[in-house]
């Protein structure tokens, strides 16, 4: 079970927040204020927010011009992750992934599943590792970016959970896993 170490320094992460609608503007959308003002409590920095129609080649255009700013270390996506025909965002994400993060999916629809039950495995929640920027997509729901940022997202963009999280993926300076120095520096002293 992860829990914070005292002695880490909290480090405040740049991030950026796409909500995909194809009807929503930003005096609707509760989902994007939820995630904002989540992160901002928690410390973070918001760099920037944005809405997009659900249309695979705008999400990744937008995507991929915040990956490639180093003041950005994790986008928010919400929205788009449905079975519909306009629900786009896992297809537009997926190419951009160096590295699929396949437990933060499998770990949404656990979580969802005591909520609404087996509605979950409609859920096509999907995260993954873009040029050291980490981009979590999630439902477009205020309960579901909730249950995203609060019982996932949030340990894992915090450098004092430990035993492991992504702050060191995305900041090269930051100490890595517990397990993953023990393991080094038992190596090193062989």
């Amino acid at each position: 079970m992860a829990h914070v170490h005292a002695q880490t320094p909290f480090v405040a992460l740049g991030l950026a927040v796409l909500t995909v609608s194809d009807t929503r503007g930003f005096d609707q959308d509760g989902s994007g204020d939820l995630l904002s003002e989540r992160l901002l409590t928690a410390g973070h920095v918001l760099v920037e927010r944005r809405i997009v129609a659900d249309n695979i080649y705008r999400i990744r255009a937008v995507v991929s011009e915040w990956i490639a700013r180093e003041d950005i270390q994790a986008v928010l996506v919400n929205g788009g992750t449905g079975f519909t025909v306009r629900d786009t965002t896992p297809e537009a994400l997926a190419p951009l992934f160096d590295k699929t993060i396949d437990g933060y999916g499998e770990l949404f629809r656990q979580r969802s599943y005591a909520t609404i039950g087996g509605s979950t495995i409609q859920s096509r929640a999907v995260a993954g590792v873009a040029n050291r920027t980490l981009v979590f997509a999630m439902p477009g729901s205020p309960k579901a970016c909730a249950t995203a940022w609060d019982e996932i997202i949030a340990a894992q963009l915090d450098a004092r959970t430990r035993p492991c999280n992504f702050v060191a993926m995305v900041l090269p300076d930051i100490q890595h896993c517990a397990s993953r120095s023990t393991e080094i520096a038992q190596e090193v002293s062989i």
